[in-house]
């Protein structure tokens, strides 16, 4: 059985929105904005890179990363892996970035029980609280930047559902105040 990763960048207050700098969102580039750059924070990132077997993604995140990732050297590992893409709307992959389409959390779970490395989610807000609440997510690694946003996409879905317990597995905070925190989702 494979391991489904849910990986993002967050504030204190769980909003994963735009943080790169993406248009249309009022706080918008908030990683850039918030902290004074410390590489060590991005650690985890290079390392989620090297030990993934493939990247899954939702509709609007695949659309937004399709363009652009390919021609980015520091998504060479990414690039040359299988990419999976959940949607019931889109009718084809992009021939730029191709990617298999999965159109159910049902085949999500079938990709799992195949062999390979992690899987690594990135972006797709609602594909990953669709997959927490399918009981789908094995581990969360988080780099929770020392802000508070206010209104945006959560990371975490606010369903009245049962509580999900964690196991953390890693925690730092750096220089910045960013902290790094890795949990096992306890099934």
């Amino acid at each position: 059985m494979r391991t489904l990763i849910i990986t993002a960048f967050v504030s204190v207050d769980g909003v994963m929105e735009a943080p790169g700098g993406e248009p249309g969102y009022r706080n918008s580039g908030w990683t850039l904005n918030t902290v004074e750059m410390d590489e060590a924070a991005y650690e985890i990132k290079a390392r989620e890179q090297q030990e993934a077997g493939a990247l899954l993604l939702g509709r609007r995140s695949y659309e937004a990363f399709a363009p652009v990732w390919p021609s980015m050297q520091e998504f060479a590992g990414y690039n040359a892996m299988p990419r999976y893409v959940v949607s019931t709307t889109l009718s084809q992959e992009d021939h730029r970035w191709p990617a298999t389409i999965l159109r159910s959390l049902e085949e999500v779970a079938d990709l799992k029980r195949t062999e390979g490395g992690p899987i690594s989610v990135h972006g797709s807000s609602t594909l990953g609280r669709s997959l927490a609440e399918a009981g789908l997510v094995d581990r969360y690694h988080l780099l929770v930047f020392p802000v508070l946003l206010g209104a945006g996409k959560r990371l975490f879905s606010d369903a009245d559902q049962d509580a999900t317990r964690l196991k953390p597995v890693e925690h730092h905070v750096y220089s910045n105040g960013v902290q790094k925190q890795v949990f096992d989702v306890l099934h």
